[in-house]
């Protein structure tokens, strides 16, 4: 299981990538969702939609449900609890990926 983020002002202990990503993270309200390209680039680290996966899967408390690949497809392994999460939200889904809305 990943970790709980406790970032102070100033992101101790965090890298410059990691603060800026989550604070693009903590950014969404509900019903947002972004590819992890999209919040590599805002947050201004263009080319590193992998390392925004790989930062999701170390923390808990980010809004992970909100991002899913370029074409929408929801995370292969968690479909259900994602799609679930985002319908909660407005979002709709169907057959992996996020629907145009």
């Amino acid at each position: 299981m990943g970790a709980e983020i406790s970032l102070s002002p100033d992101g101790d202990g965090l890298t410059p990538f990691e603060v800026a990503v989550i604070e693009v993270l903590r950014s969404t309200v509900p019903g947002d969702v972004m590819a992890y390209g999209e919040v590599a680039a805002e947050a201004g680290f263009p080319g590193a939609a992998r390392a925004v996966g790989s930062l999701l899967r170390r923390f808990d408390d980010l809004p992970w449900w909100r991002i899913v690949n370029a074409s929408g497809r929801l995370v292969p392994s968690n479909e259900v609890t994602q799609a679930k999460l985002l319908k909660a939200e407005g979002v709709r889904t169907k057959n992996g990926r996020v629907l145009p809305g």
